[in-house]
């Protein structure tokens, strides 16, 4: 079985929730079976900066979706997206 390189775009409440405070949730709570590999930001609007997140998940049903849960329940996240899903090799 191969693994799975996944981006998710974080956008946070407003411009005034404390991004390093969400990225250290992130960083401790890595499901099981799912491997951080890279956080950067990425300025929007108006000062909002969403967190980009790439992170890899064996090639499976339902691979990004505790990964997805978790950080969806992170206090101040409005919302995530998928915005890429490749096969290492």
């Amino acid at each position: 079985m191969g693994e799975v390189l996944t981006t998710m775009k974080i956008m946070p409440d407003s411009p005034d929730v404390d991004l390093e405070a969400i990225k250290a949730t992130i960083e401790s709570s890595m499901p099981e079976g799912a491997k951080l590999h890279e956080m950067s930001e990425e300025p929007i609007a108006f000062g909002l900066v969403a967190i980009i997140l790439q992170f890899i998940t064996d090639d499976g049903e339902g691979g990004s979706e505790p990964v997805e849960e978790m950080v969806s329940a992170i206090p101040g996240v409005a919302s995530i997206e998928i915005t890429g899903v490749g096969r290492l090799m």
